[in-house]
């Protein structure tokens, strides 16, 4: 009898134990992220520093799902924001302030400790109309749609990854890596776009898209005697680096993410003025190869470059804190800073001239207001 009860005993403290262990296991899934709302009003009554009254939304929601067992690791993160402004004014009375979605996913085997075979795939655009706002009842010019821009990255390369503390730490580099831009509209819109648009990543924030359009009863159309050649999407194969940490601490969230590319290419490009007969139009060499116009009639005009070569980094750098306070209200800041070799961007210099310039975009978001921390 006694040597049935020890027994009995010696088994249910087995199975106690390795029940203990399995409660105290890691899960595989892990899911993370901050969800919120935020808003600012801003009343003014016979202010004379002068201003609009305005009310702006916010909201936003940045996911990261994370399963790790064994040798395998797959991540994901989504990332959406969209902002509307209601300024009291005449004219533009509601208007966009932020909007982007991008999401991202790697999927990677451990063959050493800490480094991972990972092959990627991310995707970014926005979800709205992005225009110019002149304030003055005109049209503004739109510089963006949704899938108008949009950007897709795909690579294979080699990642590392360390978690310390609460942080989780990873660089990632992949030597093949490509990157299709698209300009995607639907028929209905009878809009199109040229190659130039999409060398330099799809011209975003500052392209008057008017330029190669005509106005007709009000509805904007394309001139295709300025347009020679229509494109919708454009594709490079390059070299492409990221970086990323995510800290969590409580209440306290910390997110950045950097990414560079750059592509195998040298995009220099000789230029040639030149009348077919039916007036002077500019041609690439090739094009006058082919079309077999005599060189020695040509006008020279130098290289179009765009800077689209190897060696010249597009970044894209975004950076998000969040601290949760009695369990509703969060105050979040997040920046967005890029910069893309051919986006040639317009601004008003101080004599009233245009300059159009590759210039670093760069957009800050402070905000106090509801929110969700998981």
């Amino acid at each position: 009898m006694k040597k049935t009860l020890l027994t009995l005993m010696c088994a249910i403290s087995t199975i106690a134990l390795m029940a203990q262990e399995a409660e105290e296991a890691p899960k595989p899934w892990k899911c993370t992220g901050v969800l919120g709302l935020n808003a600012s009003a801003t009343s003014l009554v016979n202010w004379a520093a002068g201003g609009n009254n305005n009310v702006t939304g916010v909201a936003f929601a940045k996911v990261r799902l994370l399963y790790n067992e064994k040798h395998l690791s797959w991540e994901s993160n989504l990332d959406l924001e969209y902002g509307l402004s209601w300024v009291d004014q005449k004219y533009d009375k509601l208007q966009k302030s932020s909007d982007h979605l991008k999401f991202d996913t790697k999927f990677g085997w451990e063959f050493e400790k800490t480094w991972f075979l990972t092959a990627s795939a991310a995707f970014q655009t926005q979800m709205d109309l992005g225009r110019h706002y002149p304030g003055d009842g005109t049209v503004g010019a739109i510089h963006s749609m949704i899938l108008a821009p949009s950007y897709t990255d795909i690579s294979v390369g080699i990642d590392w990854k360390k978690s310390v503390n609460g942080a989780d730490f990873s660089v990632y580099l992949s030597p093949v890596a490509g990157r299709i831009v698209t300009a995607y509209v639907s028929d209905a819109n009878n809009k199109k776009y040229t190659q130039e648009m999409l060398d330099g990543g799809v011209y975003g924030a500052g392209y008057d898209f008017r330029t190669h359009m005509q106005e007709t009863n009000g509805t904007w159309k394309y001139d295709e005697l300025n347009v020679k050649q229509y494109h919708n999407a454009s594709a490079e194969l390059g070299l492409n680096f990221k970086g990323a940490i995510n800290y969590t601490y409580k209440d306290l969230k910390l997110a950045t993410t950097v990414t560079l590319f750059t592509p195998y290419k040298w995009d220099k490009i000789e230029m040639y003025a030149f009348d077919n007969g039916a007036g002077v139009a500019n041609y690439t060499k090739a094009e006058m190869e082919t079309n077999k116009y005599d060189l020695s009639k040509a006008e020279y005009l130098g290289y179009r470059d765009n800077n689209r070569r190897f060696g010249n980094f597009d970044v894209d750098w975004a950076f998000m804190i969040s601290y949760r306070f009695l369990k509703c209200l969060n105050v979040t800041l997040s920046t967005n800073l890029k910069y893309i070799n051919g986006l040639k961007i317009e601004k008003e210099l101080e004599d009233g001239t245009i300059s159009s310039a590759e210039r670093v975009q760069f957009q800050g978001v402070l905000g106090l207001g509801v929110g969700y921390s998981f």
